[in-house]
């Protein structure tokens, strides 16, 4: 795991862009306001950029890349196309498998839950259909919360840009596996349960 993954703060800028098919992010550490990874669409295809732009947007597959800003992979995001619920598979630096996002059918607000390789529940991540604030819970404890943050009034109405704020709690440990599937799941929100 890369030690980028370590810090327990976390700014994810989105790309702005008014007519925009891939979403892009940067990633940056809060403390000194500089970019420590990127999260990028690099393969996106004819037709899936064409699909971004209808109604089906929310079916279209996706392969998103997060690496450092020399361009080394961190994690990569799968999904292909669906229908009524995404399953998103998240891969380490070298392509092996971390783990899964399964979307739940009906929530309000959004929730997935994510799994390990074996199938073994890790945590689940849940919004709120009041704001724009997700949780991630492992049993009744929250290990980690993602925010948005307004970028202005002018942004929001003519943009599709977002900004977030993840924080992880201190109570898991640096090395801890699950921080790549957080770091995961908190590009999916857009795509996943907000679009």
């Amino acid at each position: 795991m890369n030690p980028i993954l370590n810090k327990n703060m976390f700014f994810v800028k989105e790309h702005v862009g008014m007519f925009k098919a891939s979403n892009n992010y940067d990633i940056y550490d809060p403390e000194n306001n500089r970019i420590i990874l990127i999260s990028r669409e690099p393969n996106l295809g004819f037709f899936t950029k064409m699909f971004r732009f209808s109604d089906y947007k929310r079916m279209t597959p996706f392969h998103i890349v997060i690496s450092t800003p020399e361009n080394r992979p961190v994690i990569s995001i799968k999904r292909g196309i669906t229908f009524l619920r995404s399953d998103v598979e998240v891969f380490d630096e070298h392509e092996r498998l971390l783990g899964t996002f399964k979307q739940k059918f009906f929530s309000i607000g959004g929730k997935f839950q994510i799994y390990d390789t074996t199938d073994n529940l890790i945590c689940t991540l849940q919004g709120k259909w009041t704001s724009w604030d997700f949780k991630f819970m492992k049993g009744n404890t929250e290990i980690a919360r993602v925010s948005k943050k307004w970028a202005g009034l002018g942004k929001e109405l003519f943009t599709s840009a977002d900004n977030y704020m993840l924080q992880i709690q201190d109570s898991v440990a640096p090395d801890d596996s699950v921080r790549q599937l957080i770091m995961a799941a908190v590009m999916c929100i857009d795509m996943v349960l907000k679009e």
